[in-house]
């Protein structure tokens, strides 16, 4: 199970760490922390040290009820950071977190490498072709509605059913493209309670019938810190409970904040197996 970026073959049969950026000043973790260059290329360094397979970013925040901000001003924040990156370390293996085309395709000519879509190219009805003219990994993510009104969408009569529906229909829509390196994520904490989100964990396994690499994103959630009674600074070890019990089910990507406890769990995990 392999998907290409810039030309190098990524084997996922061994698990891999993707570590966020978030350039926003309103992720639920992490915003406001990277103001200035020298920070955000630190902490990049920082992560591909630790083991980061990929580092992905974005400039618009998806936590619920986010600020709504405009394309120009997505572009101003994540640009200037992708042509950073890339200046000091330039085989870096960037994604980038967007559901807007004209995002995708200027951080992919701007040397970013593939396309993570909270919406499946439900927000933008040109994200699909442009993956395909890019030809480029595509990451795709089950949402209902936006982040503004996500979670008063939650209603579900079966969600594992309807989540590999989803994903169905999806697939089906980028192979009609010709989108070939395909990820699945099931999308912990959009238009999902606490308790929809540890069905979904439980099931994760059912996602491997879609036969397609799998990413888990539950790093610091609310569905962690909330379940605990503390806070997201206070998340890291429930953090690595979970990921490991998605590695147990299946996952090849684990989408985190701390990349070096997620490489631990995968390495322990490979001991294990």
């Amino acid at each position: 199970m392999t998907i290409n970026c810039k030309g190098q073959l990524i084997d996922l049969t061994t698990p891999k760490v993707m570590g966020i950026i978030n350039l926003t000043p309103d992720s639920f973790y992490d915003g406001g922390r990277y103001k200035d260059e020298h920070t955000v290329l630190k902490h990049v360094e920082k992560m591909l040290t630790e083991g980061a397979t990929f580092i992905d970013i974005g400039a618009y925040s998806s936590r619920p009820n986010a600020e709504h901000i405009s394309e120009n001003e997505e572009l101003q924040r994540i640009l200037p950071i992708i042509s950073l990156i890339l200046k000091e370390l330039p085989n870096v293996l960037l994604s980038i977190d967007t559901f807007r085309s004209n995002i995708a395709k200027q951080c992919i000519e701007a040397g970013a490498c593939m396309i993570n879509d909270i919406s499946s190219g439900k927000l933008d009805e040109q994200m699909l072709q442009t993956v395909a003219d890019l030809h480029v990994p595509y990451i795709m993510m089950h949402m209902k509605g936006t982040p503004q009104n996500m979670q008063q969408l939650s209603q579900y009569e079966n969600l594992v059913k309807e989540v590999l529906f989803y994903f169905s229909e999806r697939i089906a829509a980028t192979r009609a493209l010709g989108i070939v390196d395909i990820i699945v994520d099931p999308g912990f904490g959009f238009a999902k309670t606490i308790a929809q989100n540890y069905e979904l964990l439980s099931n994760f396994e059912q996602l491997k019938m879609l036969e397609l690499p799998l990413l888990a994103g539950v790093s610091r959630k609310s569905m962690i810190y909330k379940t605990l009674e503390n806070s997201s600074e206070n998340a890291l070890n429930g953090t690595t409970v979970l990921n490991t019990i998605a590695l147990q089910k299946g996952a090849s990507i684990l989408r985190v904040h701390d990349v070096k406890e997620a490489v631990e769990c995968v390495k322990l995990m490979q001991q294990l197996n």
